[in-house]
């Protein structure tokens, strides 16, 4: 079930109702139920990996409680060993192996391309950083281990964020979770707004601009630069809108169960240094990767050379956390160095004082630093990196093939950017500029108009449904 589909709506719509008519003691148990229904409408054939990683890590949980600190670190890597092989077996095999063959013929040897290719999980990256996360915490006796089974498979399992995150933390959602949930008016118009909005964002924006993307993107060598440049902007926009959107109906989805999932987004092209990037682009993973593998390998606390490598290493699983292709790992590669470069200048410059036209010119420059990034992101190879970057550099003559990729990009920006500037990204729709007087209603009518009339003939899945 998509998120921007009718039989998902009607299913919400069942379980919100059976939700507020069944005792509290029973809630739990029937969101598990509900996000147990969710997950089989994507594949049976992979709950039972869910359920094994619930299991485990559970189990590993309660082990570790009391136990000595021997036995608290073989728990420990014993939970995390399951599962990093999870990940390692259905995200990475196929990767393994075909680069394997590929080096071995680059070498001269001959090795047949495997007959087995194994199927990626729904969510399979989101879950394990649940887990593993969760099994972390229990191991720093920063939490409790949870001992209700029930709980602890919702927290895994819970079907707004299951998919596609945001990656929750078990001290913010387990306390929620343990508590009796009362679902208020506000929750209600805040869930209703977000849910609109990022319906909004995915299915007008997004979908519309992955028309676009995918356009400029369908050849390895752009005749023109102009094309080119407004494609990697069309995909720029169209994962921020795609991801965001699906963040804001997940955290809307979770209100009008009286729950609160962390905020993912803030604004990201506005960041003015790789840095603030990272702080406003899928925060729960930038999070997770900063307490659990950059702090753990040394943080910034081991010296310059220990703190670079630090941030390269961590970037570069970032980006292997987010496909088994070696274009993700240079993806983050990218980002490790304009971290690392950021650092080095940070720490060699005293920070000037921030006008407007400084300002504008740094959030200007970080934008096409992360275009060029979402380049290698979305590329097919190398070679279309290399065909992209050669047409922006060296023919930036406009063609009239490419003009409807520059008036999507212009156009549904422009409604995005109106949008944002209405709301500023909040919760609650009442902040909205003009929102107690007629431009209130009339910008809601506008808005689900368009989302009526301008949705592509065919609905696009999420993107980060892939990861």
């Amino acid at each position: 079930m998509l998120f921007n589909s009718l039989e998902f709506f009607v299913f919400v719509a069942v379980v919100l109702a059976l939700y507020h008519l069944v005792p509290r003691r029973l809630q739990n148990a029937l969101l598990l139920a509900a996000s147990v229904v969710f997950y089989l409408s994507w594949d049976y054939r992979f709950l039972a990996l869910l359920g094994w990683s619930i299991v485990v890590d559970y189990a590993v949980s309660i082990w570790m409680s009391g136990a000595p600190d021997k036995r608290r670190n073989r728990l420990l890597i014993a939970g995390l060993a399951n599962n990093l092989t999870m990940l390692a077996v259905f995200k990475y095999f196929n990767f393994f192996v075909d680069s394997a063959v590929s080096f071995l013929a680059g070498v001269g040897v001959h090795a047949s391309e495997p007959t087995v290719q194994l199927l990626l999980p729904v969510g399979i990256s989101f879950y394990t950083f649940h887990t593993m996360s969760y099994t972390i915490d229990v191991w720093r006796r920063r939490i409790e281990p949870e001992h209700n089974f029930i709980t602890f498979a919702l927290y895994v399992s819970f079907f707004p964020q299951l998919a596609a995150g945001p990656i929750s933390r078990g001290a913010q959602m387990l306390p929620q979770l343990n508590r009796d949930r009362h679902v208020t008016a506000d929750d209600v118009r805040e869930g209703a707004w977000l849910i609109f909005r990022g319906l909004f964002k995915k299915v007008v924006i997004a979908d519309n601009l992955a028309i676009a993307a995918n356009n400029a993107f369908s050849v390895t060598h752009p005749t023109s630069g102009v094309t080119a440049l407004f494609g990697i902007y069309a995909f720029a926009f169209q994962i921020y809108c795609d991801f965001s959107g699906y963040s804001d109906m997940a955290r809307g989805l979770a209100k009008l169960f009286g729950l609160e999932l962390m905020v993912n987004f803030n604004r990201p092209y506005l960041a003015t240094n790789p840095s603030d990037f990272w702080q406003r682009w899928h925060i729960s993973l930038s999070t997770w990767l900063r307490d659990y593998l950059y702090v753990p390998l040394g943080g910034n606390r081991e010296g310059e050379r220990r703190t670079y490598l630090n941030l390269m290493v961590t970037m570069a699983l970032g980006g292997l956390w987010h496909g088994a292709s070696w274009t993700f790992v240079l993806w983050g590669v990218f980002h490790g160095t304009l971290l690392m470069g950021h650092r080095a200048l940070a720490q060699r410059r005293p920070e000037r004082a921030m006008t407007t036209v400084r300002l504008f010119a740094k959030r200007f420059a970080m934008f096409q630093l992360v275009g060029f990034g979402w380049l290698i992101f979305r590329a097919s190879g190398v070679d279309q990196v290399g065909g992209f970057l050669s047409a922006i550099t060296r023919d930036f003559t406009p063609e009239v093939s490419g003009a409807s990729v520059i008036f999507s990009v212009l156009l549904f920006v422009a409604i995005l950017v109106a949008i944002e500037m209405w709301n500023k990204e909040k919760d609650d729709p009442r902040e909205a500029l003009g929102w107690n007087t007629p431009v209130g209603p009339a910008a809601v009518t506008t808005l689900a108009l368009v989302l009526l009339l301008a949705a592509p003939a065919t609905s696009q899945q999420f993107i980060y449904f892939q990861f």
